[in-house]
């Protein structure tokens, strides 16, 4: 009981709390020592008070007192078991105090791997709270940075840091990348639209308002022959004069052959302005199947992100509260994936209207070409006829002295050719329609590219990517 009593002898006015399984009081070591040293000193002053009067009580035996006889028979074996009775109850309570000083000690013991461990545990939630803390500044700093994103301002890029946002905003930038990739090049097909339509429209109007003056023209030539028949006519009473007719009819033929020349070449000038434009158009539709191509890239990316934010959501989710903020941006970043589908789905419907109208364009294009292809040879054959007008006229001029003879076959002659510039007149009131139809698609082609401009207006490229296009 020494050792023990020595090996507990440090801190013993501490209390000790009874472990798990124990009942809920608390002992305190120094008043179990004190009670044990207060029951020895008792039980030996007891003892020494006991010697002293059995002492007496010898004495008086050896005086043959009766009261003395009666105390050694009946009162000392009485009073020898209440002595053994408390030894016993002693022993018993010297026993009782080493065993509760040895679950002192073992509850001391426990105490201080409880402690321990609660230490470690308060280490390691200090630890979580500050990765917490972290990502969760990471997460603020994330939505900071995407918020101008949301207006469609793509200048922006998030910071890749080595945190769990890294590979979320190595993600976003990529989607950010080619969303800007996108809109620049939209733009530069717009512009590039926008500049040839107006191009091609311009050449147009210049195109109906030459067939319109090759009308007039060509009325004037049909009324110049009319009036040359009518000459003709007179031939016969007035051959001066049929010479000075003959005179003007070869130079009205040569005007005429070179005002059919200019036609041809300005049919000639518009079949390729006409192709020129048919390439454009096709380019513009395979520039449309690219932006469907880069589209369908943005669907995918959408789709990636969206993917994302599920596992960003699920993983949140398995995280409990501590995953709570980082939840945020899985919802932030299905979101902006919701909204990138639907808005390249809008581009994809807006790319396949313009698709529909360049086929169209293209078709009209074609059909017009060989509208022009057959006034040219119209034209063709129109030259060819102001030639043989002219041949005539120069024959007319030669035999001068023989036009009474050919008075009617020239006069025939006159009428055909009226005929054939009324067809050519025909021919070309029919070019001026088609060109002006033509003008009127381009100018819907033009609209079409500055509604596909505006689309994509909202969006704020940074200025190195507004200077490259």
């Amino acid at each position: 009981m020494d050792t023990k009593t020595s090996t507990l002898s440090t801190n013993t006015n501490s209390p000790v709390a009874v472990g798990p399984g124990k009942s809920n009081y608390r002992l305190d070591r120094g008043d179990s020592i004190n009670w044990i040293i207060w029951a020895s000193i008792c039980g030996g002053v007891a003892a020494l008070a006991f010697i002293y009067r059995l002492y007496q009580l010898m004495i008086l035996v050896r005086q043959q007192n009766s009261v003395a006889i009666s105390f050694l028979t009946i009162w000392l074996p009485s009073i020898l078991i209440v002595l053994g009775v408390i030894g016993a109850i002693y022993f018993l309570t010297r026993q009782i105090n080493t065993k509760t000083l040895r679950e002192k000690e073992e509850v001391k013991r426990e105490t201080l791997r409880q402690r321990h461990e609660m230490e470690v545990e308060s280490e390691r939630a200090r630890r979580i709270q500050e990765e917490n803390e972290r990502n969760q500044m990471a997460i603020l700093r994330l939505l900071d940075e995407l918020g101008d994103l949301a207006e469609g301002d793509l200048t922006v890029n998030a910071t890749v840091s080595e945190d769990f946002t890294g590979a979320i905003a190595d993600s976003v930038n990529f989607a950010i990348d080619q969303l800007r990739q996108l809109v620049s090049a939209i733009n530069v097909t717009a512009e590039r639209v926008a500049r040839a339509s107006d191009q091609t429209q311009a050449k147009a109007v210049e195109l109906a308002q030459a067939s319109e003056s090759q009308a007039q023209e060509i009325a004037g030539a049909s009324a110049a022959i009319n009036e040359m028949a009518v000459s003709i006519d007179q031939v016969s009473s007035n051959a001066a004069e049929s010479a000075a007719v003959a005179d003007r009819s070869v130079a009205i033929a040569y005007n005429g052959a070179e005002v059919v020349q200019r036609t041809i070449d300005g049919m000639n000038t518009i079949r390729d302005q006409i192709q020129e434009t048919s390439k454009r158009i096709k380019r513009l539709g395979e520039s449309s199947q690219e932006i469907g191509d880069i589209v369908g890239l943005i669907n995918d990316i959408a789709d990636q992100t969206n993917i994302l934010a599920l596992n960003a959501a699920i993983q949140a989710s398995m995280a409990g509260e501590a995953g709570r903020g980082f939840a945020v941006v899985a919802d932030e970043v299905q979101r902006l994936a919701e909204r990138s589908a639907t808005a390249t789905k809008q581009i994809e419907t807006l790319v396949k209207t313009i698709q529909a109208d360049t086929n169209e364009a293209v078709m009209s294009m074609e059909s017009t070409t060989a509208e022009v292809v057959r006034g040219a040879k119209l034209a063709k054959d129109a030259g060819e006829a102001l030639e043989e007008v002219q041949a005539v006229s120069n024959n007319l001029a030669s035999l001068i002295q023989s036009i009474s003879n050919a008075a009617r076959q020239q006069a025939a002659s006159a009428g055909h050719i009226s005929n054939t510039m009324n067809v050519i007149q025909d021919i070309t009131s029919q070019t001026t329609s088609g060109t002006m139809a033509v003008a009127r698609s381009i100018g819907q082609l033009n609209e079409m590219a500055a509604a596909l401009q505006e689309s994509v207006s909202g969006f704020k490229l940074p200025d190195d990517a507004l200077a490259h296009a």
